[in-house]
């Protein structure tokens, strides 16, 4: 029997969200980093062809590749927030469930962009060398509680990630192993490969675990005035600290009282809201300053392409990065990307088949 295809070409931005700005399949374009001055500020680009890197979500598991993640996040939270989308575009009659489906797709769509992957990485370099400390300090008074109690096993204890199935490993893919010395005692050490495996973990309790914790937030829809449109980017969602227009930064979160959450739909409806605040009347036109306050948001959110439903002096606000060396090395190191992830992953499941 023939495998299935995996789905390779694996998209951050969803093609059903991206395609509410293209025209005829294209979107206006505009690159913040680029080789060449000569290049084109804005360029028309097919839906397919954009937001997306190969086996971004894809992992091994036993060896082989699968791509379980993406179908869930399709089945999970793309595919429901489609007809909500819709509604919203529409301008039809929402229900609870409804609005629901879009919180979900926000948060869904706040976690999963290469900007949110190398702000995991770099918060995994500081913080995993304490956690796997911690993890290190539990395990061993479980392995003296084992003992005192004598149900240490003789055998060798490579298997301690399942022997401390209560310790913080099982919540962290951690690697544990315990190493007998000749005098007797053991060494415990602990491993962990931050990459692509553990940002997926990451990106499942949060879309599984945290997300039930959330608080219950008052949702709107808030329109660009007549003839001015929200433009979108590659991370589309915006957690805002907002106290003025020459203060504001990117540091809110889920929880932050008074912080703005925001998210484009489409170029004329924008989903919005402001925690702990009384929302706006849905379907509120917002005032021309406002919105221009907030079109300058979205834009120094982007990351690396800013979309439009039509070109606009977009270099007025930000200017793209024009780098022939760090745009080759960031497209090389995107071209090693699956391969250095397998080769860790495959390391940490040959690890996994000998503690079994």
């Amino acid at each position: 029997m023939a495998k299935k295809q995996l789905r390779a070409d694996n998209h951050y931005v969803p093609k059903l969200y991206l395609k509410q700005w293209a025209t005829d399949g294209k979107i206006p374009t505009y690159r913040l980093l680029v080789p060449h001055e000569n290049m084109p500020l804005w360029k028309n680009l097919s839906i397919k062809g954009i937001a997306f890197h190969q086996n971004l979500y894809t992992y091994l598991t036993d060896q082989d590749p699968t791509d379980e993640f993406e179908h869930w996040m399709d089945k999970e939270f793309e595919q429901p927030a489609q007809e909500a989308i819709q509604l919203v575009v529409e301008e039809g009659r929402m229900t609870p469930d409804h609005w629901k489906r879009l919180e979900r797709f926000a948060l869904a769509q706040d976690v999963r962009t290469p900007a949110k992957l190398r702000s995991f990485i770099k918060r995994q370099n500081e913080t995993l060398p304490k956690v796997l400390n911690d993890t290190l300090e539990s395990s061993t008074k479980r392995l003296e509680r084992l003992a005192a109690q004598g149900n240490l096993p003789t055998s060798t204890l490579n298997s301690t990630s399942r022997l401390l199935k209560h310790t913080p490993s099982n919540y962290l893919p951690i690697r544990l192993s315990l190493e007998k010395q000749s005098d007797g005692t053991g060494r415990i050490s602990a491993e962990a490969t931050v990459g692509r495996r553990m940002w997926i973990w990451q990106m499942k309790h949060l879309l599984t675990e945290t997300i039930q914790k959330l608080p219950k937030y008052h949702w709107t829809i808030l329109h660009a005035p007549d003839g001015l449109s929200w433009p979108t980017s590659d991370d589309p969602l915006i957690k805002l600290n907002y106290q003025s227009p020459e203060n504001y930064n990117f540091n809110g979160g889920w929880g932050n009282k008074n912080g703005d959450i925001l998210l484009p739909l489409s170029p004329k409806h924008l989903l919005y809201t402001s925690i702990g605040n009384k929302p706006f009347l849905r379907g509120t036109t917002v005032t021309t300053p406002f919105y221009h306050q907030l079109k300058k948001v979205i834009i120094e959110h982007a990351d690396r392409y800013i979309f439009s439903l039509t070109q606009f002096d977009v270099d007025r606000i930000r200017s793209r990065l024009v780098c022939a060396k760090t745009y080759q090395e960031e497209e090389a190191n995107w071209g090693r990307w699956s391969h250095e992830q397998s080769l860790a992953e495959r390391k940490d499941n040959d690890w996994n088949s000998g503690a079994s």
